[in-house]
Order: C-alpha cells, then structure tokens, then sequence
C-alpha cells in the first residue's frame, strides 16, 4: 500500500518523536492514504512542502488497531490519547477528525456536549484517513520511494 507523509523536509528514516501535545492516536509518525490530504499536511506551516511516498507491507506479527469507521470506541481512543494515556499498539489506523469534527471532540471533552450531541454533529462530516506508527518495528514496514516538492 502506497502511503504519504506531509511534512517541510524529506524523511527518509521516519521516526517517533513525542511532541508538546498529543495528537488523534498519542506519538507516532502519521501518514495517510490520500495524497491530497498529505499535500495540505505539507502546505499548513510552510509555504512550500514535500510529500514524502512510502510503500507499507503490514506486518502480521505487531499489534495493530483498526478503525474502519468513526465510533463510540474511535471517539473514546482518540479522548484517552490527547488526554496523555499511551496504548500499546505498534499501528494505529482509521479517520481523522478534520478541523470542523475536532472541534465537537474538543467540546465533547470538555463536558460541553455529550456523547449524543456529539453524533448529531459530526454524522454529516466526512472524516479523513490517517495511519500511525508508533514503534521502531512498525516504522521498519514503511520504504522510502519518493519525496515530491509541492
């Protein structure tokens, strides 16, 4: 599977850094299957970016979660991780809140809607792809191709 990394430089040997802030899946180095999605990773900070291209071969023999929708689970794994808890996963793969749809994870919480209201507001949002990699054995499935200039 064909995989790419928004970014302001070429990454070659992707790494795990732990950050000021937790993201959707806790640390860990993200890509996505849409490379449209990966160009406006590349293009938030910086005026000009790079998509960096990998070839993934998942590996049977890591732990590996899969999120095919957003769900009750997918919202309680995303509020448990930017709240500082780690998990136990070498992958990490489903949707991506957009701007919009973190915004009602934000208010959902902070106890300013509940679960419910949660639902009513993003059901008509389309969700994006992300995947995360969260261990030296998981980076080893990912192979540099490429890295475009955008």
């Amino acid at each position: 599977m064909t995989l790419y990394h928004g970014s302001n430089m070429v990454v070659r040997k992707p790494e795990v850094r732990k950050t000021a802030y937790t993201k959707d899946f806790s640390w860990g180095f993200y890509c996505t299957k849409n490379y449209e999605q990966a160009a406006r990773w590349a293009r938030k900070n910086e005026r000009n970016g790079v998509v960096n291209v990998y070839e993934y071969a998942e590996s049977t023999s890591l732990r590996i979660k899969k999120f095919p929708e957003m769900s009750d689970e997918w919202l309680d794994f995303i509020a448990d991780c930017r709240a500082g808890k780690h998990h136990n996963y070498d992958i990490v793969e489903g949707p991506m809140a957009d701007d919009t749809i973190w915004n009602y994870v934000n208010d959902f919480l902070s106890g300013d809607i509940s679960r419910e209201a949660f639902w009513a507001l993003a059901k008509f949002r389309h969700p994006t792809h992300q995947i995360s990699f969260h261990t030296a054995a998981a980076l080893a499935c990912l192979t540099f191709k490429e890295a475009e200039m955008i």
